[in-house]
């Protein structure tokens, strides 16, 4: 079935449910995951620091968050029993789309697991979706997982 699952995680609640759906399905298949964090930059520069404290300080600030986040999730999930590897990459002005559906090809994995907003209507068109791209580039199966919808009973 699986024997290699990508799972591109953020830290968001949608990215926690793909994680979790992920290691239900290393733990069926007995898959080894590779946990992705793509760093981007222009996410994390406010104002217009000049070059050496962006190089000094900014750039290693958000470095050492993203390795941070894949350090902790990789333990968490080790000690369920599962394989785990960590990719850090920075976005450098790619679309986080690209480079995941790139990592899944370059690292062979069976599939890709991960979170979706479910953005519609301006929102999607506004901001787009990741997950609808790596759909659309990924050479392998995507499972996109997306928080349930509340319902809101008539009044």
């Amino acid at each position: 079935m699986y024997t290699k699952l990508l799972v591109p995680i953020d830290g968001s609640a949608t990215s926690r449910l793909a994680l979790e759906e992920a290691v239900m399905l290393a733990r069926l298949s007995g898959a080894r995951i590779e946990l992705l964090h793509v760093v981007d930059e222009l996410e994390h520069i406010w104002g217009r620091p000049s070059p050496v404290v962006y190089i000094k300080e900014v750039r290693p600030m958000f470095l050492k968050a993203g390795q941070d986040l894949l350090d902790e999730t990789r333990a968490e999930i080790e000690s369920q029993g599962i394989e785990v590897d960590t990719v850090l990459l920075e976005s450098r002005g790619t679309r986080a789309s690209e480079l995941i559906a790139g990592q899944a090809a370059k690292s062979g994995v069976d599939a890709i697991v991960m979170g979706t907003h479910g953005r519609r209507g301006v929102d999607r068109v506004l901001i787009g979706s990741d997950a609808e791209q790596v759909v659309r580039l990924s050479s392998v199966p995507v499972m996109l997982v997306r928080q349930a919808r509340s319902s809101v009973a008539a009044a």
